[in-house]
């Protein structure tokens, strides 16, 4: 049996930053949200095309708990009728290198996946 061993790593503060933010892009859609809003901001409407595959139900609870959190603003537009418009906080804008970097890395990862299953379909048709 294999010993455990220690781990080197410092420990994490009690509050890790790193859990917060994890814990807010790792919601779901929130990462498309925040990039969508990264240009301009953005009627519910125009959210809702932009990220068809979401359901209005989500995208309302997604927004109401970004700008809970202080990742994006909410201006109600004196329309008639009346619409909301949302776009990012400061706080929300730095999000976006990091949202850039996952996307970078997951291209990456997707063309490192897609080329080892082209060499184990060549390596099928060859022992075939």
């Amino acid at each position: 049996m294999l010993k455990v061993r220690k781990n080197k790593a410092v420990a994490p503060p009690y509050s890790c930053p790193l859990s917060e933010c994890m814990s807010l892009l790792g919601g779901a859609w929130t990462p498309n949200i925040i990039w969508c809003l990264s240009a301009e901001p953005r009627r519910f409407g125009e959210l809702r095309a932009d990220i068809p595959a979401i359901s209005a139900k989500v995208l309302t609870s997604r927004l109401r708990d970004l700008e809970e959190k202080g990742v994006l603003w909410r201006r109600v537009m004196p329309t008639s009728p009346p619409s909301v418009e949302y776009g990012l906080t400061d706080l929300g804008a730095e999000f976006m290198p990091a949202i850039q970097a996952i996307i970078e890395i997951g291209h990456k990862f997707k063309n490192r996946k897609a080329a080892k299953a082209s060499v184990g379909s060549e390596r099928a048709v060859l022992t075939a």
